[in-house]
């Protein structure tokens, strides 16, 4: 098999797995278990977009959303973005998620899908999702800092998986952090120990841009392709 980035990845999310305790009403989202549609969606968006050896700047979100990459196995990638975007074929029901139009907006901006994922991958500090069960039954996204016990439970898992990421051809002289708070210091402070990089840029996340900032967000696109250029020329 020939050693592309896009096998890098493939092999990465196919090998997936979370063996621990999670709290009490906390799922964790693994679309690559037991689910062919996000597997082959996966499959094609990195064939397409990652089949060479190119090495690439890595952009670290915090962990997949129930409505992006649990469903399409790529991250911030909504089903409506993976169409009209990423010109993936998905016959399914569409799905909308927020940070995945931002993404997909500033991607835009930026030069188009296959300039953008020429230059950069984005997965997230955890690469799998968790869901957390309310009194109404219902499921909703659950960051993996919002219970310490399952940060500290998770920490084993997310250094290796950085650390494996990093093999597929990652740049370590910049990497990008989507999420200037909670997640940005957890990573920064994580990268302090085990020197994954030489610096972590923290930018706005997506989600936080189009829900409280939604009017500033050509504002954030700016910012976001600014920083990105500034890493190219390094």
């Amino acid at each position: 098999m020939k050693n592309t980035f896009a096998n890098g990845i493939i092999h990465f999310n196919q090998k997936l797995s979370l063996n621990i305790p999670l709290p009490k009403a906390i799922v964790a989202m693994n679309p690559f278990q037991n689910n062919q549609g996000a597997i082959q969606l996966m499959k094609k968006f990195y064939k397409k977009f990652y089949n060479d050896q190119q090495k690439r700047v890595f952009i670290i979100g915090i962990n997949p959303g129930r409505f992006g990459a649990a469903i399409t196995g790529v991250p911030f990638t909504d089903t409506k973005r993976l169409i009209s975007a990423c010109g993936i074929p998905y016959s399914g029901k569409e799905t909308h998620e927020p940070s995945s139009v931002f993404i997909y907006d500033m991607i835009q901006a930026f030069g188009g899908t296959k300039l953008f994922y020429e230059y950069f991958y984005i997965n997230s500090v955890v690469p799998l999702g968790f869901a957390k069960q309310t009194n109404a039954n219902q499921f909703i996204n659950f960051n993996y800092y919002d219970n310490k016990d399952l940060q500290v439970a998770l920490t084993p898992f997310i250094i290796q998986s950085l650390q494996q990421q990093i093999q597929f051809g990652i740049l370590t002289h910049t990497a990008f952090c989507l999420g200037s708070g909670k997640n940005y210091n957890y990573l920064l402070k994580l990268n302090e120990s085990y020197q994954f990089f030489q610096k972590i840029i923290p930018l706005e996340h997506p989600r936080f841009i189009m829900q409280y900032r939604q009017k500033q967000k050509q504002l954030y696109i700016k910012k976001y392709i600014q920083a990105f250029q500034e890493a190219l020329l390094f």
